[in-house]
């Protein structure tokens, strides 16, 4: 189903669906913005401060990356959103030739929950670099992302973590309801999507209400959040399924902070489009490296005299010219070229990963590639979904 728009639409983004599995909710699609267009499913990689660790813009775009994520909390405080406008915006400050997502600062709600205070008017933080009080809202998480011009902002939410009460979960669905209210009411940039964010903890209920009641308000796409926030995966599983039988299926379904590659598969299972994660880059700084043959650590003295690659099936820079051995010794001497090149590698693991996974979807098979990859990958179990 294809959903035409008007010009105004079509200068943020829109979300064209292409194909949907036959036997599963995978869907193949086509996000375009003004900075291309990006197939889906897709992972995005995390650039926080304008950067992915220890990768330059121009090798992402060779590697096959399409959306990329920055933080907008942590770009209020480094360099600052105005020194980011100056620029042009993000992609003209770090010369990214794609689109661009930020965060709203909500999962710092979550991340600095030891030194933050919530309020109704929006977040009271003390700031880590140098202790100072640092106010954001609603309206100035908006206005940050406003003037850092990414293609797709997000709403502030609340990021609520695993367990919590009941009655805590009801609150802060509500003040993320007003919260989503105000952002979209200060939404000022015409040429800058808006995502809304749903809640509602592991509550079948409380998604539903949550998810209805955003989508309501009408988005350009919405995002499953508070998951993989230490919640078991069927538990996370059944979170996704009961936020996404109330997503509209025109608008693009982003899950956010998900990133192993089993977490990928699921995800898409259950029809999300839109994966993030800073789990590629920071395992490999500490040695740990996917294959397709599953995880392995770069540490272990078995591949101190091992000349092959790290991955046979894989096509990256790294893989194509080092081996275990080599690779061992940077990790093992602290060489920064050595968390670069492994950095390198997962990242394009995951990307080929929603390469595949968007050719099977398009060929009715998604089911069976998620067997023969998890399978290979060491860690294949039976799926049991939702009716």
């Amino acid at each position: 189903m294809i959903k035409y728009l008007s010009v105004i639409e079509m200068s943020k983004i829109w979300y064209e669906l292409i194909h949907e599995d036959k036997k599963t909710k995978a869907r193949y699609g086509i996000l375009h913005t003004p900075h291309g267009d990006v197939e889906t499913p897709m992972f995005m990689p995390v650039g926080t401060l304008a950067t992915v660790k220890y990768i330059s813009p121009e090798e992402l775009k060779e590697m096959g990356s399409g959306v990329i994520l920055s933080n907008t909390y942590h770009l209020w405080l480094r360099p600052g959103e105005d020194v980011v406008a100056n620029a042009g915006g993000l992609q003209k400050f770090m010369n990214y030739k794609g689109p661009m997502l930020t965060d709203s600062g909500g999962f710092q709600v979550f991340s600095l929950a030891d030194n933050r205070k919530i309020k109704e008017e929006g977040v009271y933080f003390k700031n880590h670099l140098n202790g100072e009080r640092l106010f954001l809202s609603p309206e100035k998480s908006i206005e940050i992302q406003n003037k850092l011009d990414s293609d797709i902002a997000m709403s502030f939410d609340e990021c609520v973590g695993f367990p919590h009460t009941r009655k805590y979960v009801e609150e802060s669905v509500e003040r993320t309801l007003r919260w989503a209210k105000r952002g979209k009411d200060a939404h000022k940039n015409e040429k800058q999507a808006l995502f809304g964010i749903c809640q509602g903890g592991e509550f079948e209920d409380l998604r539903k209400y949550s998810t209805t009641k955003t989508v309501e308000m009408d988005f350009d796409g919405y995002s499953i959040g508070g998951t993989a926030l230490g919640e078991p995966k069927d538990i996370m599983h059944k979170m996704i399924e009961y936020t996404v039988k109330y997503l509209p299926e025109d608008k693009p379904r982003y899950l956010m902070g998900v990133g192993t590659p089993e977490d990928l598969l699921e995800g898409v299972l259950r029809g999300v489009d839109m994966f993030d994660c800073v789990f590629p880059t920071r395992v490999a700084r500490h040695g740990a490296i996917l294959t397709s043959k599953g995880k392995i650590n770069i540490r272990d003295k078995k591949y101190e005299y091992d000349l092959s690659r790290l991955d046979e099936n894989c096509d990256c820079p790294t893989c194509k010219n080092y081996t275990k051995s080599y690779l061992r010794h940077l990790y093992k001497c602290e060489e920064g070229l050595g968390k670069r090149l492994l950095s390198l590698h997962n990242l394009r693991f995951l990307l080929k990963l929603s390469e595949d996974m968007r050719k099977a979807i398009q060929e009715d098979r998604f089911l069976e590639f998620k067997k023969e990859f998890m399978d290979k990958y060491g860690q294949g179990k039976p799926t049991t979904l939702i009716k």
